[in-house]
């Protein structure tokens, strides 16, 4: 079973930019989608961004714009660059890989944006 590991949070100031690594220990072209999601303090997790083994990459509005989902196969990693980044965007990042109704989860990364 390919596992998932996140890297790249921080604190950070608003409108400074991170990017959050998602290393597979495997193939990530195993999974259909690769994504992210988040989860701020007493909110529940939501999809931000996803990107399907082919095709155009999916953005929630809050996000639109600002981060990019970017799918390297080769390297067997996910990127997420977040750009202009603003005090709500802070929150725990996770990165998914699903295939089907099976879906692998990392561990977790915290962004923090102060004002």
């Amino acid at each position: 079973q390919v596992q998932l590991v996140e890297s790249g949070g921080g604190v950070v100031q608003a409108g400074e930019s991170l990017r959050l690594s998602c290393e597979a220990s495997g193939s990530i072209f195993s999974f259909e989608s690769l994504g992210w999601y988040r989860q701020a303090p007493e909110k529940e997790r939501e999809l931000i961004a996803y990107k399907l083994r082919f095709g155009s990459p999916y953005y929630v509005d809050s996000v639109k714009g600002r981060f990019t989902i970017i799918r390297d196969n080769a390297k067997n990693t996910m990127y997420l660059q977040m750009d202009n980044l603003k005090p709500e965007d802070t929150a725990v990042y996770y990165c998914n890989g699903r295939t089907g109704s099976f879906n692998t989860w990392g561990q977790g990364t915290q962004v923090t944006v102060s004002s």
